[in-house]
């Protein structure tokens, strides 16, 4: 299956061009449709479009690292202009939040050669302006990797299925490498940071995010980054009180004060 690394990858940032995927959606209108996943919600993206993310504690919610930059700059986005709609339905959400700080995988490089290290690597986590507290909006609970083969499920908005979400609940895992999960699951523009699920007992756990579409021997597929210890330190990097946005210049200015020896402040990952 290492095939899959030389394909061509299509980032899912915003909602635009795209295209259809076969797949058995279930779009979720009503409150009894939607019950389950009133935490999964629409991010607002400084009115450059949007991604998916989920709610997994009451102040922070999980989605992609790139969606959190700017498509043309390549530049990081200010979150502060970034709106979690918790359970967006049909023009109403059951909570609206703006986001306080926001981490993504030091390691992760927008900019870099498409490869499995920028896809595994594709994970942020946002800290919330506001817990939300609402009986209705229950934080979901992450699970260790899952198998090959293994039953899972996605919830996301995307494109032409802006205003509710779907959830796709019978998609499979294809292969797993290099901290990268290859899965069934129908993705398009605006799923990226959609919450992969198992269901153990029933119960829907979070295992991966969505990070992109591929396609191996012809067959649409997406691919998600792997969680445990990426998600363990994105919560570390909170916790040391990192996540507050700096706008480009000022860092930039900032580096060359301290070595003006010092080309760039990149960090480049070969493929």
């Amino acid at each position: 299956m290492r095939r899959w690394v030389t394909l061509l990858i299509m980032s899912l940032t915003v909602a635009t061009a795209g295209f259809a995927q076969d797949a058995n959606l279930k779009r979720l209108d009503t409150g009894v449709d939607a019950r389950d996943w009133e935490a999964v919600g629409r991010l607002d993206i400084a009115g450059m479009g949007f991604c998916t993310g989920a709610l997994v504690a009451p102040r922070l919610v999980l989605t992609a690292a790139h969606c959190l930059f700017d498509q043309t700059t390549k530049l990081r986005i200010d979150h502060g202009e970034v709106e979690f709609l918790a359970g967006w339905r049909n023009g109403r959400a059951g909570a609206y939040r703006k986001v306080r700080r926001a981490v993504v995988h030091p390691d992760y490089v927008y900019d870099g050669a498409v490869s499995s290290d920028r896809v595994r690597n594709d994970l942020a986590l946002l800290e919330l302006d506001r817990p939300i507290q609402n009986t209705t909006i229950t934080p979901f609970e992450t699970a260790a990797r899952p198998r090959r083969g293994d039953r899972l499920g996605v919830v996301s908005y995307a494109k032409d299925r802006s205003e509710a979400p779907s959830l796709q609940e019978v998609c499979s895992v294809l292969a797993r490498q290099e901290g990268v999960l290859v899965t069934t699951c129908s993705v398009d523009f605006g799923s990226s940071g959609a919450p992969i699920f198992t269901f153990e007992n029933g119960v829907p756990q979070i295992v991966s995010v969505v990070s992109a579409k591929a396609q191996v021997d012809g067959q649409q597929v997406s691919l998600g980054t792997a969680l445990g210890s990426p998600l363990a330190l994105l919560q570390a990097e909170l916790v040391a009180g990192k996540g507050v946005f700096q706008a480009p210049g000022i860092e930039r200015k900032r580096v060359l004060a301290q070595d003006r020896r010092r080309t760039t402040g990149a960090k480049f990952v070969k493929p």
